[in-house]
């Protein structure tokens, strides 16, 4: 086991009847970052995060949290985390206030503690003026930022995210991302499950990226990124009868196929030396008069990384798991 790795899982398996929800899951979560567990549904996520906070027990393999195996160790697991489901665990009826006492008292801190816990986490996390306003009056990204509130009550060194994001509009998402931003920096271990591509790119140090019950490519985004291909050149020619000869301009400077959208008047191919390709092409649509509305230069996104790595249908092989380097 790696000595900086708060999460690990290693060779995990698990069949619910006839459908096998985790086949050989491996993971190993560095201390202190954000990891990001990203795939389709059905591809296992929410069952490895099961499994790693003790709700459900692996039928092979083995994981542990915190340096504690998470089966035969759960009770000392369980006070080493907290959890984030994808629907929020607080009651309506009381105030936030009184939502986080109650979490307190559920985890065994006296009255006196439990006020003062519920005091300090509604400032931290931005709820202070909306503390004793009953929790219907609250908008969806102040219940999920007193959610991460909750989870925090006994300040665990490790928290998981099950798609905390899920049905949240953009405003609501980026508050409880700014949250989940400030945790790591202040040291805690989180792991977050999404299928949200931008909400990885934005938060995780690492992705896993999960298919079939498996890992089948870990790294950084830009690692992740890496592996697919090279460096786009993407053109919006002005007039469509130039796509014929922009194709083959393109062609010229290209490392790859040329992919062509005759409707949006748009090509892209993979290139080489990035900028030496783009003065090339610049300079041989000038001399042929092509006219372009737009060039860009770009690296592939966590998309293509998610559409080129997950199965894309129930017959399609599974690609070997591969640690990015």
């Amino acid at each position: 086991m790696a000595l900086d790795a708060t999460v690990v899982a290693e060779g995990l398996r698990k069949r619910y009847g006839d459908t096998t929800a985790l086949d050989g899951f491996d993971l190993r979560v560095r201390t202190g970052t954000v990891h990001g567990l990203l795939g389709p549904n059905g591809a296992g996520k929410t069952t490895a995060v099961r499994v790693l906070t003790t709700l459900v027990r692996p039928d092979s393999g083995r994981a542990s949290v915190a340096g504690f195996d998470v089966s035969s160790r759960h009770k000392w697991v369980r006070y080493r985390i907290g959890l984030v489901g994808q629907h929020a665990a607080v009651d309506e009826i009381l105030t936030g206030r009184q939502n986080l006492e109650l979490f307190g008292r559920l985890l065994h801190l006296d009255r006196a503690r439990a006020r003062e816990r519920a005091g300090e986490l509604l400032v931290r996390f931005g709820l202070g003026e909306a503390a004793d306003r009953p929790l219907k009056q609250y908008s969806g990204g102040m219940r999920r930022r007193l959610d991460l509130a909750a989870s925090l009550i006994l300040t665990p060194p490790v928290l998981f995210l099950d798609e905390p994001t899920t049905g949240l509009d953009p405003r609501a998402r980026n508050e409880v991302w700014a949250r989940i931003r400030e945790l790591a920096s202040a040291g805690t271990t989180v792991l977050l499950t999404t299928q949200y591509l931008e909400e990885a790119d934005q938060l995780a140090d690492e992705v896993s990226v999960v298919d079939a019950g498996k890992v089948v490519a870990q790294g950084t985004p830009e690692e992740l990124k890496k592996r697919i291909g090279t460096d786009r050149v993407d053109i919006v020619v002005r007039d469509g009868a130039d796509i014929p000869a922009a194709t083959r301009l393109l062609a010229s400077i290209a490392a790859g196929d040329v992919e062509l959208d005759t409707e949006r008047r748009w090509l892209s191919a993979p290139v080489g030396d990035r900028m030496a390709a783009l003065a090339a092409l610049v300079r041989t649509l000038g001399e042929a008069g092509v006219a372009a509305e737009d060039i860009a230069l770009r690296r592939p996104t966590l998309d293509e990384v998610f559409l080129e790595l997950t199965t894309a249908t129930p017959n399609k092989p599974t690609k070997p798991t591969k640690e990015i380097a």
